[in-house]
């Protein structure tokens, strides 16, 4: 018996990436981090938050060196 394609033609898998797990994954240096519901709202994606924290951080260091 031979398994049928179920996939349709319209899905591309091509782009899919396999998200490492363990130890693999903590070699890629890439950290996962989940973000609460209310947060992840204010921020559409990766590039958002990153841009967030780093004006955090450089608040922070301004902060720290004035005092």
């Amino acid at each position: 018996m031979t398994k049928q394609n179920e996939l349709r033609s319209e899905y591309d898998l091509k782009s899919l990436q396999v998200r490492k797990m363990g130890t693999e994954r903590k070699q890629s240096g890439k950290s996962i981090i989940q973000l609460e519901p209310d947060v992840a709202e204010a921020f559409p994606d990766a590039a958002s938050v990153n841009e967030a924290l780093r004006f955090l951080m450089r608040l922070t260091k301004e902060s720290n060196d004035s005092t």
